[in-house]
């Protein structure tokens, strides 16, 4: 399944366990017969089955609950795919990762979508292999349709094709969702010299509406990245949104800066670039981060 080019990118629509295990196992011995290093990231149930089918040869190959590592769409390319490549970096690697599944909500999908757009970039030109298996029973068919336009080669029943439908930047442009925090939110303003009373405020906020005492450091980090963020290089000042959502405590920090690089925070920022750092903290702290950005400014959601 490996192209001819240096990076491949194929989408396995699979119909049950037989179908993913077919599909999915003849990628990993051909991988591993090539002294290829090998990774499998994808949902837990899912793992059982290809332990069983490997056999003895599973232990050659690194297994990810991605449920869990990939939680936040935005962590699965700097901690999951980048970091198993790049602790390989003169050999080609074969990755099997599955970030979308049955029981991703309507919030996280805008950013798996986005997450499987950026992988093209991401990895433009490098000797890795990532094949995203799609459950086509159980994911709507808006979500596999979108997959045609994140990945250039899908398989269907068995038959790799060239997608027609192509399209990665369209994906993060169209993804690129405006976000409006909801009428119950608490916001309030900040500039350079209220940083810290925003972070102190947003935090009392989120204890106010039930965080639990073990993500307080987590949650008043990532403000203060975001904050901090907005005041160098975001306009100089900014508002801060804090709410619960039912589930979860929701952040939201929006300014007037123009977050031009869609990588940024999902990948380690160059040494002269003058931000990035931030948004990857966020991302490795937050059970989802979602971005909006243009002309008109910049907002980052995040959900503890």
């Amino acid at each position: 399944m490996c192209a001819a080019e240096p990076f491949a990118h194929p989408a396995l629509f699979y119909r049950g366990v037989r179908e993913f295990v077919a599909g999915t196992v003849p990628f990993i011995e051909e991988g591993l017969a090539a002294g290829e290093p090998v990774a499998v990231a994808v949902p837990a149930s899912n793992i059982g089955p290809l332990r069983a089918e490997l056999g003895a040869s599973a232990e050659q190959v690194q297994f990810t609950d991605m449920s869990r590592a990939g939680r936040n769409p935005g962590r699965i390319i700097p901690q999951v795919l980048r970091g198993f490549a790049d602790a390989h970096p003169t050999e080609r690697v074969r990755i099997i990762g599955e970030p979308i599944w049955p029981a991703r909500t309507p919030a996280e999908y805008p950013a798996c979508v986005q997450h499987e757009a950026l992988i093209n970039k991401a990895f433009r030109g490098r000797k890795v292999t990532i094949l995203c298996p799609y459950d086509a029973v159980r994911l709507n068919a808006g979500w596999l349709a979108d997959a045609y336009t994140t990945h250039p080669v899908v398989v269907v029943d068995g038959r790799e094709q060239r997608s027609t439908a192509y399209d990665a930047d369209g994906a993060v442009s169209a993804f690129n969702e405006l976000l409006v925090p909801p009428p119950w939110a608490v916001v309030f303003a900040f500039g350079a010299d209220r940083l810290p009373g925003a972070r102190d405020l947003a935090v009392e906020l989120a204890k106010r509406l039930g965080l639990t005492g073990e993500r307080w450091d987590d949650f008043s980090l990532a403000v203060t990245e975001l904050t901090t963020n907005s005041v160098r290089h975001g306009g100089g000042s900014g508002t801060v949104s804090v709410w619960d959502d039912g589930t979860q405590i929701v952040c939201e920090v929006r300014d007037r800066g123009w977050l031009r690089d869609p990588l940024a925070g999902r990948r380690p920022p160059q040494h002269d670039e003058p931000g990035g750092r931030g948004l990857l903290t966020v991302n490795n702290l937050a059970d989802l981060v979602r971005v909006h950005t243009g002309p008109e400014g910049t907002t980052v959601r995040f959900y503890m």
